[in-house]
């Protein structure tokens, strides 16, 4: 079986609420990092890994995801869509490609940055032998929030979908799959949970009966889960050399090496734009502003001297001048669920503005629209459109 017949299915319908605001106007999978979608890193591994068909499977926002790809002429590759109308799930989503794929296919998330040698092997082991599920493994520190996984050799045995009791392995599930169209059958045969269908569901069910082929990831597997990952992610990716990244805008003054500039982006008098900083197109910086280690989206305004450390200002956000955003660890609830120690200075979402000599302290996450009058100090989550006055 030749590389050419193999194509990949996509996952990016979904609409990733733990990243809110940010994905209240876009689909998780085209939030940026290091000014390119999240799903352009992956529609790049898979051309790098030689695959030329892709089918992308979209649902919320997805005009934004086809007006970006189109066809992928440019990508060099060949793009088709296929509709997740309500999303009930990853394998509810797999099984909306099953019209379109024939034989052996990868399936991806659209929200996980892989490397193509991972991709590759996977392609390589599916094609190899289509009638055994393909399954690709790494580790992470943190294995109970993603699909615990056991092997043994090159096998998988088990799977655990973010297991309540204390991990019993490091593994976890990398989210690049190799299958047959056996898994159609398969999905239609997996009891739902919760109103969904989930993929690791499907593979729970087969492991039940016989192992997955296993392939280990031992280079780039960088997930955004929660609005942290975000800096964290775009940090990697600015750090390291193998990922083009952009300089659209030649920026005199305090510019560290290891950012990404957008076109049309205004540095002004005696500004700083720290390491692991991306800033999108037209993104106006102010004299004496402070940019560092912070993910700034299209269009947005940085007024003079204000300061923004560990944060992600959205589209079109003003943040007033002499505001502080001073980075820092915080304790974030998401989902009701806490998470503490987090290194996040805080997210502003769309049109959101900060009025001058703001204080905003770490963790706070503000609303798309929203107002904070000048002068005020911001903590805790505020609701879209709201406005908040000084005390």
């Amino acid at each position: 079986m030749s590389e050419e017949t193999v194509p990949a299915v996509v996952l990016a319908a979904g609409e990733g609420r733990r990243l809110d605001p940010l994905t209240n106007r876009r689909p998780k999978p085209m939030v940026p990092v290091a000014n390119r979608p999240i799903l352009d890193y992956v529609v790049s591994a898979l051309a790098g890994a030689g695959i030329d068909r892709i089918v992308l499977v979209v649902g919320y926002r997805q005009e934004r995801i086809r007006n970006y790809f189109g066809d992928g002429d440019d990508w060099n590759v060949d793009i088709e869509y296929v509709v997740q109308d309500t999303q009930l799930g990853t394998a509810h989503a797999v099984l909306q490609a099953e019209a379109v794929v024939d034989g052996p296919f990868l399936v991806l998330n659209g929200d996980r940055i892989v490397d193509p040698s991972l991709v590759s092997q996977v392609r390589d082991a599916v094609a190899t032998d289509a009638d055994r599920p393909v399954l690709s493994v790494t580790r992470s520190a943190h294995a109970s929030d993603y699909g615990v996984v056991s092997i043994e050799g090159d096998r998988v045995t088990e799977i655990t979908e973010k297991p309540t009791a204390p991990a019993r392995s490091e593994l976890i599930n990398a989210g690049v799959y190799g299958f047959s169209n056996d898994i159609f059958d398969a999905i239609r045969e997996t009891p739902t949970e919760k109103g969904e269908l989930a993929i690791t569901t499907t593979l729970e069910t087969i492991l039940a009966d016989r192992p997955a082929s296993a392939v280990r990831e031992h280079d780039t597997w960088l997930d955004v889960s929660y609005l942290w990952d975000l800096l964290s992610v775009n940090a990697a990716i600015l750090g390291d050399d193998k990922f083009e990244t952009t300089q659209e805008s030649a920026l005199e003054g305090a510019v560290a090496t290891d950012t990404a500039i957008g076109t049309d982006v205004s540095l002004g008098a005696n500004a700083t734009v720290g390491g692991s900083t991306a800033l999108g197109d037209n993104v106006t910086i102010q004299p004496n502003a402070v940019v560092s280690n912070a993910v700034v989206f299209p269009d947005a305004v940085i007024e003079s001297g204000a300061v923004v450390r560990d944060a992600i200002v959205a589209s079109n956000a003003r943040i007033g001048a002499n505001t502080t955003i001073a980075g820092g660890t915080s304790t974030v609830v998401v989902d009701g669920e806490v998470h503490e120690d987090v290194d996040f200075g805080g997210a502003i979402g769309d049109n959101a503005t900060l009025g001058g000599g703001v204080t905003v302290d770490p963790g706070t996450v503000l609303g798309d629209d929203a107002v904070v009058d000048a002068g005020a100090h911001v903590t805790g989550r505020i609701e879209p459109d709201a406005v908040v006055r000084r005390g």
